[in-house]
């Protein structure tokens, strides 16, 4: 049987990293005799410059819903006229189809993201590479709500003679929304082999506003509801400004962490310092029935060509995909293969080579591709 697979190589850097991601699944895929049937749709920024109607091609969205697994690149282009990123002519960002239209069209409501330091690696605070904390104290899971908050497509602008004076985006949280993402968060715990680093406890933390916010207040209810059906697992919460030191400063404490949608952003970017930059951080959206796996670092377009950006995060995806897929389809096979590619990431990143400029600085860098390559081998020579 085939999997049907569809990717989504993007602008910028998201052709090549995601090039590099399908080059290690196609190494663990012919070990296992894994077959797939593979569909390639351009789309983003340069896709809408080229053809001027829509972001990507009629029939995408179809597509997508009928593939086993989605794999993204990265969108975002600028405009040729140095406003921004490049812009429809509904005023969405040309790349809004294959993000956020997959996210709500699929209803793909949980953003999942491994806040993970692997052996090795050095965090990013104050913009150091050469401070190596222990691995195991930063392992935890950020479930971000992805189809509603500040970026359900509600709200606009008052432009009287031409002239935008108000801009409103209107936070919308509602129950169904809440219920299935704190839902998934307290499985996600509920199946991990391990709790908080710091004392080993099974912990889901709600990352709130709810001193102020009455869409928070709600999210929070309903994390308590929700919670009472899981016993087992420590019950928190933290208001988010807070939460960003306490992140920073004791991330051992942190095992399951869920909140809505534009502080999932955020939070989860800052994250990604305690795990060695954007080019170690994965994004899981993931639904009832659907999967799409991506990098979370964006299309660097001033990158674009040079074989330089760091791959591991859309590697890292490709594993995160795997794995979703093979529970979803009960297949051992995938659940190897992902294994193999964690186990190979691992490997590299011990063995400090090779890898890309980010990780070990200009000097020792190593290109996109063999980088690519060497996990690549690795992986295959796991099965």
């Amino acid at each position: 049987m085939a999997y049907k697979l569809v990717t989504l190589g993007g602008d910028g850097t998201g052709p090549e990293v995601l090039e590099q991601g399908l080059r290690v699944l196609d190494a663990v895929s012919e070990k296992l005799g894994l077959s797939w049937d593979r569909e390639e749709i351009p789309c983003g920024g340069e896709y809408y410059l080229k053809h001027g109607d829509s972001d990507w091609p009629d029939g995408s969205q179809e597509k997508c819903a009928g593939a086993d697994l989605i794999l993204l690149g990265a969108v975002g282009w600028p405009d040729p006229d140095g406003s921004g990123p490049v812009t429809m002519k509904d005023g969405k960002m040309a790349g809004f189809s294959p993000v956020i239209g997959n996210r709500i069209n699929l209803n793909l409501f949980a953003n999942v993201r491994p806040v993970k330091l692997y052996p090795g690696v050095a965090h990013r605070i104050h913009g150091s590479n050469k401070v190596v904390w222990e691995a195991g104290k930063v392992d935890m899971i950020i479930v971000r709500e992805n189809t509603e908050g500040l970026y359900a497509p509600t709200g606009g602008k008052l432009t009287p003679a031409g002239k935008t004076d108000v801009g409103i985006d209107t936070r919308v949280i509602t129950r169904r929304a809440s219920e299935q993402v704190i839902r998934h968060a307290f499985e996600i715990c509920r199946a991990r082999d391990r709790g908080a680093p710091k004392d080993g406890k099974k912990r889901v933390t709600a990352i709130l506003k709810d001193n102020v916010l009455h869409g928070c207040q709600m999210f929070r209810d309903i994390f308590f509801e929700i919670g009472a059906e899981y016993p087992e697992i420590e019950k928190d919460t933290a208001i988010v400004d807070a939460f960003t030191q306490w992140l920073v400063g004791q991330p051992e404490y942190y095992d399951v962490c869920v909140t809505t949608n534009m502080f999932g952003d955020i939070v989860t970017d800052l994250a990604s310092v305690l795990q060695g930059g954007m080019g170690m951080a994965v994004g899981a959206n993931v639904g009832h029935e659907h999967g799409m796996f991506e990098p979370i670092h964006g299309s660097a377009p001033k990158y674009t060509g040079q074989d330089k950006v760091n791959p591991i995060a859309m590697i890292l995806a490709v594993k995160e995909g795997l794995e979703w897929l093979g529970g979803r389809k009960q297949d051992p096979a995938l659940k190897r293969a992902a294994d193999a590619i964690e186990a190979a990431v691992i490997e590299i990143l011990e063995a400090g080579a090779p890898l890309t400029y980010d990780l070990v600085g200009l000097d020792n860098a190593a290109p996109c591709s063999a980088v690519g390559e060497a996990i690549a081998a690795r992986a295959a020579a796991k099965l």
